[in-house]
């Protein structure tokens, strides 16, 4: 027999959404402050009973998996969106990078909490897709000579990811700011190997081009 929902069965189950996001938001903000912090500081962060948080999220294992889920689904759908046919190197691997720089929150969390070896598994799969990608790119820039080939790619991915981290923290703690992440993008182009010059003009051409198609 099928049932019908209520007015107040309804009410409920938009009050457990809400409850869920308010969680996830404050463990987003709590973890990436303290990646130690326990359920009993985050359910107070997110102004949520704690019964009310263990009745989402059983363990802060549970919490870490789905906020990693969370933030692998966004740094993917960001690399998506800002992918183009036909793109050389140095545009795609700009256009990752301000990818990443629209979800920084998220990708800044993910990266602290694999340092402290917490969700270290989930972590590794939520970011698998976008390492390969970067992986691939940096590995065809330097097949065709305009990435730096002093490192393997894989190693140089590395590095870059924790360059990407430091500006992402410093874009938030610090009196420097890049809202828009050219900056950002202009040095990782330049610590893959790029020079100085070429490397900003080339992101300033990748904004101006996504601008330009935003107005038309």
């Amino acid at each position: 027999m099928q049932t019908t929902d209520t007015p107040g069965r309804t009410l409920q189950r938009k009050d457990a959404h809400s409850n869920r996001r308010r969680i996830l938001a404050a463990a987003r903000r709590e973890l990436r402050e303290d990646p130690d912090a326990t359920l009993d500081s985050i359910s107070q962060a997110a102004g949520v009973a704690r019964r009310t948080l263990y009745g989402h999220f059983p363990s802060r294992h549970a919490l870490i998996a789905d906020l990693t889920r969370e933030a692998g689904r966004e740094l993917q759908q960001a690399f998506t969106r800002a992918r183009t046919a036909d793109a050389d190197p140095i545009e795609a691997m700009t256009r990752m990078v301000l990818a990443a720089w629209t979800v920084g929150d998220h990708y800044r969390m993910l990266i602290t909490l694999r340092r402290r070896h917490q969700g270290e598994d989930e972590i590794r799969t939520a970011l698998a897709p976008a390492r390969a990608e970067a992986v691939a790119t940096l590995r065809r820039g330097q097949r065709e000579g305009v990435f730096a080939d002093h490192l393997p790619a894989p190693v140089l991915a590395q590095a870059l990811e924790a360059l990407m981290l430091a500006l992402a923290e410093e874009n938030t703690t610090s009196t420097w700011a890049d809202p828009t992440g050219e900056a950002a993008a202009t040095a990782f182009l330049v610590a893959a190997g790029v020079a100085p010059h070429r490397a900003a003009l080339r992101v300033q051409e990748v904004v101006g081009r996504d601008r330009a198609a935003g107005d038309g």
